[in-house]
């Protein structure tokens, strides 16, 4: 005989999921931190529409954190600046952080000297930056136990930085580049490139005259016209496959005419 199952049972666990779903929910938003609501936190600057989602990671030595208007900082994200908490560093921001940018998921940002992150800046999740490298000059004293070696980074606006990248002493990226997931950076990396590997390496530039070189393997992505509505969208969606340029070929037409192109190509 199939056991019974005890339906009071399931409607008890269903209620207590229900309220510890409503529970995270609001321990989320509460705990959230934002130029009006910063709880314990006093960062140096923190710009309007800039939210550090909640549970935070390690963040200390905020005083000397500026961060911009219009900031992501996604959960379990680390900004330190310093090499400990309650340290006086002086005057100057540690940690400079422009606007519009977005930390992903797991991030750190260890600014022991000065880093620096330009606006409109993406990371993926799990993207270390420091600058500071540990140091093992003498080989007969644990590394650990070695003072450790800064450098000053900076990253220029507009980059894009995959996951799980790492971004070492010294790094000086230009702006408008893409790193790859899993690259390892140091040095300089100059503005429109794209750089992969272990030490990074730039694999693609782009140049004024002949584009990107090599050229780029896939066709640009087409921004949706203006004017054009969700439900238009969603029409030409139903078209199937072959609607898929349509946004394309029909860039120079207006949100009407894109209209009255989905039920013709339908009848």
């Amino acid at each position: 005989m199939p056991e019974r199952k005890n339906t009071f049972s399931s409607w008890r666990r269903r209620l207590a999921q229900r309220a510890v779903h409503a529970g995270w929910a609001w321990a989320q938003r509460t705990g959230s931190v934002t130029a009006e609501h910063p709880g314990r936190f006093r960062f140096g600057a923190m710009g309007t529409g800039t939210r550090l989602a909640f549970p935070l990671g390690t963040v200390f030595g905020e005083p000397w954190i500026h961060i911009g208007s219009h900031c992501i900082v996604a959960e379990q994200v680390t900004l330190t600046a310093g090499l400990m908490p309650d340290l006086d560093l002086g005057p100057d921001p540690i940690l400079r952080i422009g606007d519009g940018v977005v930390l992903g998921r797991g991030s750190h940002v260890i600014a022991d000297t000065t880093v620096t992150i330009g606006s409109d800046c993406y990371f993926g999740p799990y993207v270390y930056v420091t600058s500071t490298n540990h140091s093992y000059d003498d080989p007969h004293e644990p590394i650990g136990k070695q003072w450790p070696r800064m450098d000053p980074v900076s990253i220029g606006p507009g980059c894009w930085i995959g996951t799980g990248a790492v971004i070492l002493p010294g790094a000086r990226i230009g702006r408008n580049v893409v790193v790859a997931a899993g690259a390892v950076v140091r040095g300089a990396v100059p503005d429109h490139s794209v750089v992969a590997g272990a030490p990074a390496r730039v694999v693609r530039s782009w140049d004024p005259v002949t584009g990107w070189q090599p050229p780029l393997r896939t066709p640009a992505p087409v921004p949706i016209p203006d004017g054009v509505t969700p439900e238009q969208l969603l029409a030409l969606a139903e078209l199937g496959e072959g609607a898929v340029n349509a946004p394309a070929e029909l860039g120079a037409q207006d949100g009407a005419e894109l209209a009255e192109q989905a039920p013709k190509a339908e009848s």
